[in-house]
């Protein structure tokens, strides 16, 4: 089992920008997919990003243009990128992998139920 750990997150005024890190304990051939969810008080949780080791990448329509999702394979880090913060981006954040091919809709990527390593998670919080 593949052990995630996340930082960077923080508070931060609307308009602001963060970088999170997801730091994985071994690098392992079996990890297809890296993702990023979030939750907020009182509501599920919910994807935000998605990488596939081939580079593949797929986001929630609520941060397109603003969260970037990169990895370095050679650190062990899966990276989220999150400029124009806005407090609807307030949440706990939780890094996440997948350690087989996906063959389903890759919408279906940004779902909880697809992962089955998950980290702790970091809190991001963004005022007005």
């Amino acid at each position: 089992q593949v052990q995630l750990v996340e930082s960077g997150g923080g508070s931060v005024q609307s308009g602001g920008s963060l970088r999170l890190s997801c730091a994985a304990s071994r690098y392992t051939y079996s990890t297809y997919y890296m993702a990023w969810f979030r939750q907020a008080p009182g509501k599920e949780r919910e994807g935000v990003a998605v990488i596939g080791r081939d580079g593949f990448r797929i986001y929630a329509d609520s941060v397109k243009g603003r969260f970037t999702v990169s990895q370095d394979n050679a650190k062990n880090t899966l990276y989220l990128q999150m400029n124009s913060l806005k407090p609807e981006d307030t949440a706990m954040y939780y890094c996440a992998a997948r350690h087989s091919v996906y063959s389903g809709d890759s919408v279906n990527l940004l779902q909880t139920y697809v992962y089955s390593s998950w980290g702790q998670g970091t809190q991001v919080t963004v005022s007005s």
